[in-house]
């Protein structure tokens, strides 16, 4: 059996102020083709379909689309769950009458779990979908009220697992939590801390065929093959700007995993960290793409006017500008300067910058012009 993996889809975001949208639309195209070039028996989505719980329309849209085609045009089962952002109420709508369709979304933990089977030459491959829950959901549905962490609800899950069914077979955990071990970026929000420690430790599923999971945005494996994070269909900070993002093809034979293989997806525009002087940057080369989302961080010492704006000329979608923090002595002196300023009073602010931007002192007139303008300025803030 042949399973192609993803997760965190997070449609909807935005990044910077940015909606991503037109983005994500452009690499799920990838993944439709993806799927029909490989022809996998099934797909997985491993939690966070939306980036939070009320979805912005275009978002909505997007995902219904995507779907429509995966299961009424290729004929293929999707099998997905909520994940931490998502909204277990609003997807589960419809997720009843969808499994007639082979849209198999499971957003709540129920007390009558049956997994999702799925048959091949060599017989049942049996599909577990756990939803993203916290511990207190775990232990009212279990009727367990020991459940108090992450990692005791994930004990409780695979141990009913166990007793339920013959594990000789073959079975797949579809989840959306953090194993102890994996590796964090910025856009990545913790798992609440509801109930204890949010982490789940690996060797709880290591006699599952496979291990599916969502959460961690970088593809990894946690501590061994089967046991992976497909990681997300994008980069959504800068953290992840040397993350090779990919979805995963797995191949199941008689006796569990097989093979694995990373499919490349290739973004739109890329989310790239450069630096440079700001008169170097405006030649326009410092960038893979002119297109794509950069974080700049200018090396001059000097006061510069509109950086920001003459950058963009080139470089439409900077995100993030800043100047290099300083290191060392050059720190301490900087740090320094701070609060020295700190100190000044607004008129002497005001002299300093004129004399940083314009090399010269400021003439006593002009001094006396600002003076009174700020003293204005005082006299109104406190008649208010």
């Amino acid at each position: 059996m042949r399973i192609l993996h993803t997760a965190d889809w997070h449609l909807g975001k935005i990044v910077n102020f940015v909606h991503m949208t037109e983005d994500q639309r452009y690499i799920l195209e990838q993944l439709i083709e993806i799927v029909k070039e490989q022809q996998p028996d099934a797909l997985i989505i491993a939690g966070d379909l939306y980036d939070r719980s009320i979805p912005p329309k275009e978002a909505v849209d997007l995902l219904n689309q995507v779907l429509t085609t995966l299961i009424n045009e290729l004929n293929i089962p999707v099998l997905a769950i909520s994940g931490n952002h998502d909204s277990p109420d609003r997807l589960e709508f419809g997720s009843r009458l969808f499994r007639k369709q082979g849209l198999y979304l499971d957003t709540k933990l129920l007390t009558e779990r049956e997994p999702v089977t799925l048959q091949d030459e060599f017989g049942p491959v049996h599909f577990h979908l756990i939803p993203y829950l916290e511990p207190a959901e775990a232990a009212y549905v279990l009727a367990d009220d020991s459940i108090k962490t992450h990692q005791q609800a994930a004990e409780a899950l695979v141990e009913d697992i166990k007793l339920r069914f013959n594990m000789d077979e073959r079975h797949v955990w579809v989840g959306h939590s953090f194993l102890a071990g994996g590796m964090e970026s910025e856009s990545e929000e913790r798992l609440s801390m509801i109930g204890g420690s949010p982490y789940v430790h690996a060797h709880l599923f290591q006699d599952f065929s496979y291990v599916a999971l969502g959460h961690l945005h970088q593809p990894q494996q946690v501590t061994q093959a089967s046991i992976r994070y497909s990681g997300s269909i994008l980069k959504y900070s800068f953290s992840e700007a040397n993350h090779n993002k990919s979805v995963t093809m797995v191949e199941l034979d008689d006796g569990g995993m097989n093979s694995f293989e990373k499919i490349p997806l290739k973004p739109i525009r890329d989310f790239e960290v450069i630096e440079g002087y700001f008169e170097d940057l405006l030649l326009g080369n410092a960038a893979e793409d002119l297109r794509n989302y950069l974080h700049i961080r200018l090396l001059d010492d000097g006061q510069l006017i509109d950086p920001m704006g003459k950058l963009r000329k080139v470089y439409p979608n900077i995100l993030h500008l800043e100047r290099k923090r300083m290191t060392g002595e050059n720190q301490f002196e900087n740090l320094e300067k701070v609060q020295k300023r700190q100190r000044m009073s607004h008129a002497d602010l005001f002299n300093l910058f004129y004399e940083e931007l314009k090399g010269d002192t400021m003439p006593e007139e002009r001094r006396q012009m600002v003076t009174q303008a700020i003293e204005k300025l005082k006299e109104s803030e406190r008649g208010r």
